[in-house]
């Protein structure tokens, strides 16, 4: 195994074992911090636009650049939180009602299929009629355990935590941003000269990726609007414009995707008894994720340097071990990976 690492790939391993350390019981009590030096990292090209434009310093451009992302934060946060609560409000005032119309809704589709099995085995069929109610019951059972007061009781008492952990976020956020060039240099320094310009060569390969990859999320949500404009055109005209930019929208951010406003629609078209377009909506939906999944592996390959069948297997693997969020550090590993390799960090040369 000697042959095969030396003493700095060595280092290298030891420095990775400690990451993984730092990943799995660090990390996620330190969310805050780590978010407020991501955030840090993407504002820092306003920043130095700010600064080389107007020609102010480091101290200024940030306070600028802080408060407009500050005013900005706070208007959506208020916004979208006002909806969330105001939804959930609704939700919990009319779940009596949504459960009698889902009731409803499952008994006529009961008696429906009695008489469209009206000669089969009476087993068989009281089977089916079984079935039925005891989907009935479980899915109303769920319901009211996840509308339940102390559930909600229980999100309201961790809000102060939440408040906390904002407040810490915002205030990191402030000292990152200002600090930012300080910490690169002494980062830096840490290395001999040839060790920094490999860094220096990786932090240039993943910036150039991550562009990449905000290019390819953009250029796949064009064609998700083009599809979800027309279809929507038939489906509901009057607002199929509306309706289309909120999809759009939505399915820029790749975790969440135009299903999470699709699928929704659809379930409450068919409680609403309208089945045409709750069909019509749940066929789009399907369309729209065949679509994604199928054009994204290729346009994300093309913009972040890997081929298509590597994306392809980096974004289900990272999927299956991770989730959702393994969609975006798949890809991500890999590129790590081939520029940490690029770079000279890992040189494996095996030959059999």
């Amino acid at each position: 195994m000697s042959t095969l690492l030396s003493k700095r790939q060595w280092a290298y391993l030891f420095i990775g074992v400690l990451l993984l350390v730092f990943a799995i019981y660090i990390m996620p009590v330190s969310l805050p911090l780590i978010l407020a030096f991501i955030t840090a990292l993407f504002l820092n090209p306003l920043i130095k636009l700010v600064e080389h434009r107007f020609q102010l310093n480091r101290k200024i451009s940030t306070t600028i650049i802080y408060l407009i992302f500050l005013i900005l934060f706070v208007v959506l946060g208020t916004y979208v939180i006002t909806v969330i609560v105001t939804q959930l409000i609704s939700l919990v005032e009319n779940a009596p009602d949504y459960i009698l119309q889902i009731n409803n809704l499952l008994l006529d589709w009961s008696g429906d299929l009695e008489k469209v099995m009206a000669d089969l085995p009476n087993e068989f069929v009281k089977e089916v009629n079984n079935s039925i109610q005891s989907s009935v019951q479980s899915g109303t059972e769920l319901l009211r355990d996840v509308l339940r007061v102390d559930r909600l009781a229980a999100i309201v008492a961790a809000v102060p935590n939440y408040i906390v952990s904002f407040i810490v976020y915002l205030i990191a956020l402030f000292l990152f941003m200002m600090e930012l060039p300080a910490l690169k240099a002494k980062f830096y320094l840490l290395f001999s000269e040839e060790t920094s310009k490999r860094i220096q060569f990786m932090n240039a390969r993943l910036k150039s990726v991550l562009v990449g990859f905000l290019k390819a999320q953009f250029l796949v949500s064009l064609v998700i609007l083009a599809v979800t404009l027309i279809a929507l055109f038939v489906i509901i005209p009057d607002y199929a414009i509306i309706m289309a930019t909120i999809i759009w929208i939505v399915d820029l951010i790749p975790i969440i995707g135009s299903i999470a406003i699709l699928a929704p629609w659809a379930v409450y078209m068919f409680i609403a008894g309208n089945t045409l377009m709750g069909s019509q909506l749940a066929i789009l939906a399907i369309i729209l994720l065949a679509i994604r999944r199928t054009v994204e592996p290729k346009v994300m390959g093309q913009h972040i340097g890997l081929s298509p069948l590597a994306t392809l297997i980096a974004m289900y693997v990272g999927l299956k071990l991770l989730g959702l969020l393994g969609f975006i550090i798949g890809p991500l590993v890999v590129i790590a990976f081939t520029s940490a390799k690029e770079a000279g960090f890992i040189n494996f040369n095996i030959k059999l």
